[in-house]
């Protein structure tokens, strides 16, 4: 069943993370369940264009007032862009985390990793378990 808080045209990782799959690049976000839950995100660090990462391997950093929490990256690649206006305003991921909360773009190394991600059906079930 299609969710305004899991929507069908992209994928999930189990930290919090959304995923929009173009070709050989990975858009990443948070989740909207995740960017209402903390209300407003304060201050987010960055990955650096051109930084490689590996899957599971943390790739940025966000905080709100009562939380902090690191996203590990879904994919192996190279960060080829970041949403760099997020610095000086992190609450945009609260407004539109699937439109304008965009946080980087990966180029994906291993497509094959895509196939660990949920779908939005899938997404829906594992988090609605950890209200």
């Amino acid at each position: 069943m299609p969710s305004e808080n899991f929507p069908e045209n992209l994928r999930y990782n189990k930290d919090y993370s959304w995923v929009k799959l173009e070709g050989d690049t990975a858009v990443l976000g948070v989740i909207k369940p995740a960017a209402d839950r903390v209300k407003e995100f304060v201050f987010i660090k960055l990955p650096k264009q051109g930084q490689a990462v590996k899957a599971g391997e943390v790739y940025a950093s966000v905080e709100a007032v009562k939380w902090s929490g690191h996203l590990g990256s879904p994919f192996t690649g190279e960060i080829i862009d970041v949403h760099d206006e997020l610095f000086d305003d992190p609450a945009m991921i609260n407004r539109d985390p699937y439109g304008e909360g965009w946080i980087a773009k990966i180029r994906l190394a291993k497509p094959e990793e895509k196939d660990g991600l949920l779908n939005a059906q899938e997404a829906g079930e594992r988090f609605r378990e950890r209200k």
